[in-house]
């Protein structure tokens, strides 16, 4: 079995950034306004600002996402995380997080902050793991889903 790559994003991804987000937003919860946005134009939203976006490949296949979109001033937004089903378990979204905390330091960021529900506790649980600490929510959130508010400040 090949080994995980973390790969940047090419424009050829999209459709792949796009699939594995729907597919856990239509799982868990639905897909919002703001999510269509983003997925369906990428290089508007996260990428012209600043931002990043990597992929997990596996063999040939892309299994998983992540993308830093930059707020300004160094700060970041880890968003868009997800991992296909078959791939979970298998620490896939463990890599993808390492690789997103160590370009975020790569570009010099202050501060990444993430969205996320209370009752996706594996992924709160890696987060947790990774250094981010829960903190009040400065401002709205723009998901109606998102009733977890964290920081990272490594």
């Amino acid at each position: 079995m090949a080994a995980l790559e973390i790969i940047d994003y090419q424009s050829s991804y999209q459709p792949d950034f796009e699939r594995l987000n729907i597919e856990w937003l239509e799982k868990y919860f639905r897909v919002e306004p703001i999510d269509r946005r983003v997925l369906g134009d990428p290089d508007r939203h996260v990428l012209a600002g600043g931002g990043q976006i990597l992929f997990a490949r596996k063999d040939s296949d892309i299994v998983g996402t992540v993308a830093l979109k930059h707020t300004g001033d160094g700060n970041y937004e880890l968003t868009k995380m997800a991992v296909t089903e078959a791939a979970q378990g298998f620490g896939v979204g463990k890599a993808l997080l390492d690789a997103a905390i160590a370009r975020f330091r790569e570009l010099d960021g202050s501060s990444m902050y993430l969205e996320s529900h209370s009752s996706l506790t594996v992924a709160v649980g890696l987060y947790e793991r990774a250094g981010f600490v829960h903190e009040p929510r400065p401002e709205p959130s723009p998901y109606e889903r998102a009733d977890v508010y964290m920081v990272f400040r490594g």
